[in-house]
């Protein structure tokens, strides 16, 4: 294949809106242990052929050319990463990347606690896990597994190899799990977790998200702070980091919200995605993707790759849209993008 008509290989990945991109999220595979109501159907949904994915040296070749654009940071993610075999490989292979990235993962922590370690060993530095609730009944409505001594086992081995700091991702839903706003926030300062609260995103499979249902930032705020003493950060320290945070009692320790939904940060997003099927996504929410993984199994060179990742940010939107009278939430679920 040829360099698109137009685009040089050359240079940091920037949008026309002057974004730099130095932020990677790189979805390893479309299956999860478990079946969260706000990601997909408990009966789950079809996996993407196997032919179709990623192989760990085609990953690793990608990520290179992307950290040779300046790609500083790559997430792993899914679906749930750590079903993914050769993830301790996978790592390795991104950590021999020069200049390395940081390596960090979004995961459910089911099975964490086993290669915790080996993640530490092979280059991970830290992880995110997600975690809704503390009580096992609540759990077990939201995932539809009986998994949370699980999770909660992957957190404590995450904190023990290494793998910090650990933060957790939590998704509070109306009259599912919003009492326990203060309860996960104890939780997480009795050990150590950085905890960062999520607005309720439509990227469902089911297409059943409800604006009603989605607990804001500000409601999150005004429910800690009936037992907290919150302190808001100045925004310059912020960055390009989506979530605002927050002095608990002073601090050191801190509380973050993200609220994708109510109050946007689309303009200082420097994140892209690549997908377990090899798709460039220049948004979490893009209706449009671009195909490098026919390019490379096509004999494309590290240069025309790169063109066709600087091509698709040179297309991002300035922002989501989410709010937006014409929004229409993308095809691909949240477990075929990758957070």
């Amino acid at each position: 294949m040829s360099t698109p008509s137009g685009v040089t290989p050359r240079g940091p990945l920037v949008d026309s809106f002057g974004r730099v991109h130095r932020d990677l999220r790189i979805s390893v595979t479309d299956r999860c242990s478990l079946r969260c109501t706000y990601c997909m159907p408990e009966a789950g949904v079809p996996w993407l052929p196997r032919d179709t994915m990623l192989t760990t040296p085609e990953l690793v070749r990608l990520a290179r050319v992307a950290v040779s654009l300046g790609i500083e940071e790559i997430r792993l993610t899914g679906g749930e990463p750590l079903l993914r075999r050769d993830l301790v490989e996978v790592v390795a292979g991104l950590a021999a990347l020069d200049p390395a990235p940081e390596i960090s993962m979004t995961t459910n922590g089911v099975g964490l606690a086993r290669v915790a370690a080996a993640l530490r060993e092979a280059g991970m530095t830290r992880v995110n896990v997600s975690l809704d609730t503390l009580r096992r009944d609540v759990f077990l409505d939201l995932a539809k597994r009986d998994r949370l001594s699980d999770t909660l086992e992957g957190i404590r081995g995450a904190a023990e190899a290494g793998l910090t700091p650990v933060k957790l991702n939590t998704v509070l839903m109306r009259g599912v799990n919003d009492v326990e706003a203060v309860d996960l926030l104890a939780f997480a300062l009795e050990h150590g977790y950085e905890l960062r609260f999520i607005e309720q995103m439509p990227l469902d499979a089911q297409h059943q998200w409800d604006r009603s249902r989605m607990v804001t930032g500000e409601e999150i705020l005004e429910r800690l702070r009936a037992a907290y003493r919150l302190t808001a950060l100045p925004d310059e320290s912020r960055g390009s980091a989506p979530a605002e945070l927050f002095l608990v009692d002073g601090g050191p320790a801190t509380v973050g919200v993200i609220a994708s939904v109510t109050l946007p940060f689309c303009g200082t997003c420097d994140r892209v995605r690549l997908t377990a099927d090899g798709q460039i996504r220049n948004c979490l929410f893009a209706t449009g993707e671009t195909d490098l993984r026919e390019a490379l199994r096509s004999g494309a060179s590290d240069d025309e790759l790169a063109a066709l990742f600087r091509l698709s940010i040179g297309a991002k939107l300035p922002g989501h849209g989410i709010n937006e009278p014409g929004f229409l939430q993308p095809p691909r679920p949240m477990s075929r993008i990758g957070g």
